[in-house]
This record gives C-alpha cells, structure tokens and sequence, in this order.
C-alpha cells in the first residue's frame, strides 16, 4: 500500500474542502504522510496555521481507515489515485490556486495532453446547439487532430459534446461531481462505457460521497482549470457553463462563445458573455483555431493527409540530423535542454521540431517534451 496515497487520502477527509489553508500545507510539505508526521509542530511550517486546523490534525484513526477503505476500492476497480504533484495529475489545474489535492481516474487518456479544450453550455440543448457541437468538434478534428474534449456527462451540451467527440475519435473525458461508485444522470452510463476505452471518468470525491448541488458547481473549476481553453455553447442568462466560463478566465484560460438569436433563451448568456468581453465570439473551428494560435496542428494534419508520413530514410538536414542524434541519446527531452544539448536556441530549435514533425520524426509530449519515433 502506497502510505503517500493513504495519508493524502486521509487528509482531505480531515479537512474537508476548506481548500485555503489545506492546499497551503500540502503544497508546504508535499505529501498526506509529512503533514501527519509534522501534527505536532504544524506552525513550524505554517505560522499562521488556526486552532481549529491543529485541532482537526490530531486524530488520524477514523479518517486513515476510510482512506483504507478507498484504496481497497480503487484498486479493485481499476482506479488510478492522482494526488497533486504526481506526473499523471493533470498539470494545466495543478497551477490553479483551488486545485484539488486528490483526484480520482478511470480511463486511458492522457491528462496532460498538448491541446485540450472544454465544451460546456445549458441542460437544455437546442437543436441550434447541437448543430454547433456537430460542426464544430468535427471541424476540430479535421484542424487538429490530438485534442482532448472535456465536459462534465450532464445533459444538454455536456453529453452532446462527449458523444460528438467519440463519433469523430477524440478522447473525451467527463468530470463528475460524484464518487466513481456511481454515476448521474443513469441514462449516460452507455455513453460513459465508451468513454474509458476512449477517454475516461475524472472526480476529487471519494466512493460513498453524498451527490449534492454544490458539488456540480465545485467539479466545474476542474472541467475549466485542466483545459486550454472552454468554450461555452448555448446558455441562458445564469447557469454551470457561465460559472465555467468566469473560472475559466479567473484562471487566464481562453474563453469562447457562440453567439445566438437576440431574444433566445439558451443563446442570452452567450450573448451577455461576448458582449460584455467575457468571451471571444467564434462561429466555427477555424475561429477558435485561429485565436489560439494552432495553425501548425492544421498544418501538420494537412500534411498527414497528402502523405507526408514518416518513412525509413527522411531527408534530414545536418541541424535536423543533430537534433535526432541527441534524442537517440536520450530520448523524450524538454525543449529547453534538447536547445542547450544540441547547440541552438529555442527559437532556432523550435522551427526544426516543427519540420521534424511534418517529416514524422518527432513528436510532441504533454509538458513541453519531444519524443523521437522509431525511424
């Protein structure tokens, strides 16, 4: 049994959600198991440490038990404990400032991922709306073709676009507001199926965990903080998908939004958002692909396309054949030592990886690293 996971596990059940002073020690200390060993001298590490929180640290029993209990759960179903700090834990939302300390994955997708986006909007998904998520996650999909899409399973926009991901071959993941022992609303379960084959399930709350209106609300700053960008369908003038959107930009995300006919119910908080600068107003993929710069990802795609694959013997320049050299080294190198290992700066270095790519020489990892394929 992993200890770190096991006293992780436990502190967040000793401190609830009271995020504040919990994310500060454990970004402090670094794991549930120094935080435990530091019980007694917690003001040493945070002065201003309360009572109320020293009081709450003491007595480890009760809640080291129900953390035994949720690995023996987790382990049986195949659930992977990410706790904050750990490689798989998505790293976009470990930069936020309410991250959660432990998160809770079923799945094969890779949260950390070079492109991923998020599609929120209404429960009450127009067929205007759902025209707009078929156009547009195709449209993504022909632009850029590795994007992860994140929602949250709920009805509406959210099962819409966790539908039209899988129909194009995106992996799509769903934030649930719910321990992974169930899942709401019931009527998705076919669709969340197919999900951890292409995809997966992603919560910060435990099995057993009571399903609570807040909780919805919570899950949202994951769905915004683990993406690039959010990109807001169809909403009426208050809703989860605008609480997204702010969290979003409170987090200096991107923010998109389709905007609808003046007087639409379900098109009022689009239109709120754009008119007020709370979102960039896109009508298709190629405006939501030009704003963020991924042009190369439209390229490269196109190039795939018209058959420039990689193949036994691609021509290299020297410079290229320099940097392939370093790689066959030591491969999966972040861009800033592979510049100082093979002598160029990081803009020279840059363009060379993107020619490498097209050659289909390279490709990129999630945190900046680059992978050499077998040639």
């Amino acid at each position: 049994m992993n200890q770190d996971i096991l006293y992780t596990i436990a502190f967040t059940r000793l401190t609830g959600f009271n995020l504040d002073t919990a994310l500060h020690l454990y970004r402090e200390l670094g794991s549930g198991r120094a935080i435990y060993e530091h019980r007694h001298n917690l003001r040493d590490v945070l002065p201003d440490c309360s009572d109320r929180l020293i009081g709450a640290l003491q007595d480890w029993a009760s809640p080291l038990a129900h953390a035994e209990h949720e690995l023996a759960f987790v382990e049986k179903h195949g659930i992977r404990v990410l706790c904050l700090g750990d490689d798989g834990y998505p790293q976009r939302l470990a930069e936020c400032a309410d991250a959660p300390i432990v998160l809770y994955y079923m799945g094969n997708a890779d949260l950390n991922q070079r492109r991923v986006v998020d599609i929120v909007g209404t429960r009450h998904c127009t067929s205007y709306g759902q025209d707009l998520i078929r156009r547009f996650v195709g449209g993504l999909r022909e632009q850029c073709p590795e994007v992860l899409i994140v929602s949250g399973l709920a009805y509406g926009v959210d099962i819409c676009a966790h539908r039209q991901a899988l129909a194009c071959g995106f992996e799509t993941v769903g934030v649930l507001a719910h321990g992974l022992d169930e899942l709401y609303p019931p009527r998705h379960r076919d669709t969340a199926t197919q999900m951890l084959n292409h995809g997966g399930l992603l919560t910060e709350y435990m099995s057993g965990s009571f399903i609570d209106k807040v909780n919805f609300v919570r899950r949202n700053r994951i769905v915004a903080g683990m993406s690039d960008a959010t990109i807001l369908v169809e909403s009426a003038a208050k809703g989860g998908g605008l609480i997204t959107a702010r969290l979003a930009q409170d987090y200096g995300r991107n923010v998109f939004a389709f905007p609808g006919a003046v007087g639409a119910v379900y098109s009022e908080g689009c239109n709120n958002l754009i008119r007020d600068n709370g979102a960039q107003l896109i009508s298709s993929a190629a405006d939501f692909v030009e704003f963020m710069g991924w042009q190369s990802d439209t390229q490269l795609a196109q190039a795939r396309h018209n058959g420039i694959e990689r193949n036994c013997f691609p021509d290299l320049s020297a410079e290229e054949k320099r940097v392939v050299d370093v790689l066959a080294e030591t491969n999966d190198q972040q861009l800033n030592v592979l510049a100082v290992k093979a002598g160029f700066s990081v803009g020279q270095l840059t363009a060379m990886l993107f020619q490498l790519e097209m050659k289909g020489v390279v490709r990129p990892l999630a945190g900046g690293s680059y992978h050499l394929l077998l040639l």
